[in-house]
């Protein structure tokens, strides 16, 4: 049996480049909405759709669900890791007060993370509880999730066996699709990650 889970990430919301965490809550844009459209274009694989609270990622789970009639769950877990004091300061700011505090994040964000921000353990465990649930609840299913990119940097880098301190060492763009597949196999559960980073699901989706 497999289960089938599909991630995007939210488009790009108003306001420009600044850091938006859990405490920040922007709508998309125009572009944002164009870009989410475009990324699923007609295809309905999805049995459930599940989705972060804040509204650059909810408004469009919540269109996409009421178009093909596909239940869909807010899921508080979900939200984007928090920031603590860079919550909607521009990334321009946070390199002016300290041009070397964006390099030493991404090389450690374990150690560096902003004053107040959340643990990347708190954050993990709270991510991993929805992703566990997921499994549960829908074996054999096809799943829709729509969230972050911290978030979706997080599971994905849970499911390769990657530590912490290597969240940074890859990207997800704005809409962007990754897809993996979760084989149950006398008991357990083979995790496959089968495409990252697509802007478009493939032609062979259903």
């Amino acid at each position: 049996m497999t289960t089938t889970i599909d991630f995007i990430r939210h488009g790009e919301p108003v306001g420009g480049s600044r850091y938006r965490g859990g405490g920040v809550d922007d709508p998309l844009s125009e572009n944002g909405w164009a870009q989410m459209r475009a990324a699923v274009g007609n295809h309905r694989p999805w049995q459930a759709i599940y989705t972060s609270p804040l509204v650059r990622c909810r408004a469009f789970a919540e269109e996409l669900a009421a178009r093909h009639g596909v239940p869909l769950r807010v899921d508080e877990r979900l939200r984007e890791i928090g920031y603590g004091e860079w919550e909607g300061r521009s990334h321009a700011e946070v390199q002016a007060e300290d041009p070397g505090l964006r390099k030493r994040l991404w090389l450690d964000p374990v150690v560096f993370m902003p004053p107040g921000a959340e643990s990347l353990e708190s954050a993990r465990a709270r991510m991993t509880g929805t992703w566990e649930d997921i499994l549960d609840q829908h074996p054999g299913q096809h799943v829709l999730v729509v969230a972050h990119a911290g978030v979706i940097r997080m599971l994905l880098s849970q499911m390769l066996g990657m530590p912490l301190e290597r969240l940074f060492s890859f990207s997800v763009s704005y809409a962007a699709l990754s897809r993996v597949a979760v084989d149950a196999i006398d008991g357990a559960r083979l995790q496959r990650l089968l495409f990252h980073g697509a802007s478009r699901l493939p032609e062979s989706a259903p």
